[in-house]
């Protein structure tokens, strides 16, 4: 177990860690009255200007010291929601929750089912489900950092809701419930094997299939999230999937490496793009044919646009990721995402399964004054 020493010298380290985003909340709009909302989260919306009945909907969480206007300026979805046309949902931090504004992925208060953040977010999809006529076998996720790891944990703990995510630079579900356990994990150390991490999503609802699928996007040189995470996520899901260890294709670039597991009909189920020379951010190509965003801290050019992408491999664009030539085995052809049960929206009292935890009280003495640490490194609450 690390020290407090230790603990406090990392806290300034995140404290210190650059992060500017945009505060103008861009061509984000604000999405009220959508239900107890017990993390006390707020949201923004993009709609686009032409909205089918029965469009997609993607959940976009953005990372420590940013908003969801400033994520959405970087990472370009609402440019590439008007060309295909869904709609966005971007659940966003409160300092008042969080001084560094980053999602309390590590809380058990907040992320489990029916509690928290994370009931919070469920609650937003509901009334965008009603309120815009969403298809619920179309609803997605995706987020940077403490947003990817919250993006993990809405997959465990409301699988039914989701086609697929996406997560970017970010954490299994379950590898961390304290912030000791975060740090090691973010360092790399500690992280639970792969029947254990797959068990900790099984155990999160009483869902038993079909699971989302998953896109994992991660730096080579990230230093702020070790990229052995993302090896953790693939293995968590592979075993949800069912799938072998060893991808059924591999895609080699100067850039990138893309792995790809295939269920036995055949349908891609889990991707994995590690980029070569990346640090910790969003991979983003704004110049290309396909390019969308800005760059700036944490949202860094590197030729390939996961927003794009991300959409390709959830059918969002209507064709399909141009695969490079050094493919080791011929590509399969995609099934269509499975069904899912409707979404109902609803402002009445929630089930005890749905119900808010309450937060514990202020500690006093010596306790309040580490506490207090954690909550000014933005840490805890």
């Amino acid at each position: 177990m690390r020290n407090l020493s230790d603990t406090i010298s990392r806290l300034a380290a995140l404290r210190l860690a650059p992060g500017y985003m945009p505060v103008d909340q861009g061509r984000l709009t604000e999405l009220a009255d959508f239900g107890s909302n017990p993390g006390a989260l707020r949201a923004r919306i993009h709609i686009p200007e032409k909205l089918d009945y029965g469009a997609a909907l993607v959940v976009v969480l953005h990372g420590c010291t940013q908003t969801a206007g400033g994520y959405d300026i970087g990472s370009g979805w609402s440019e590439v929601a008007d060309r295909h046309g869904f709609a966005l949902l971007f659940p966003e931090q409160q300092r008042l929750n969080n001084p560094n504004l980053c999602f309390n992925w590590f809380s058990p208060e907040d992320s489990r089912r029916g509690s928290g953040e994370a009931l919070s977010i469920r609650q937003m999809i509901a009334a965008m489900a009603a309120q815009h006529r969403i298809d619920p076998a179309r609803i997605f996720v995706t987020g940077l950092s403490a947003g990817g790891a919250m993006t993990a944990v809405m997959l465990a703990t409301y699988p039914e809701l989701f086609a697929g995510g996406a997560i970017i630079a970010g954490l299994p579900y379950g590898c961390a419930r304290t912030i000791p356990e975060a740090f090691d994990r973010m360092r790399g150390h500690g992280v639970p094997p792969e029947t254990k991490l797959a068990a900790l999503v099984r155990a999160a609802s009483s869902h038993a299939g079909p699971w989302p699928t998953l896109s994992i996007w991660h730096g080579s040189a990230d230093a702020t999230v070790n990229p052995s995470n993302a090896g953790a996520i693939a293995a968590q899901w592979r075993a949800l999937h069912g799938v072998e260890a060893d991808p059924d294709r591999i895609e080699r670039r100067d850039d990138y490496v893309r792995r790809v597991w295939s269920d036995a009909k055949g349908r891609d189920v889990i991707e994995e793009y590690r980029i070569a020379g990346m640090g910790h951010g969003t991979p983003l190509d704004t110049a290309g044919e396909d390019g969308c965003g800005r760059s700036g801290p944490y949202m860094l050019e590197t030729g390939i646009s996961s927003t794009h992408r991300i959409c390709q491999f959830w059918g969002l664009t209507g064709d399909a990721v141009e695969l490079d030539r050094e493919i080791e085995t011929p590509p399969e052809k995609r099934a269509l995402v499975p069904s899912l049960a409707s979404i109902q929206a609803s402002s009445s009292p929630r089930s005890h399964e749905e119900g808010v935890t309450v937060r514990p009280t202020a500690a006093t003495g010596a306790r309040k004054v580490i506490e207090d640490a954690l909550r000014a490194a933005g840490l805890m609450r």
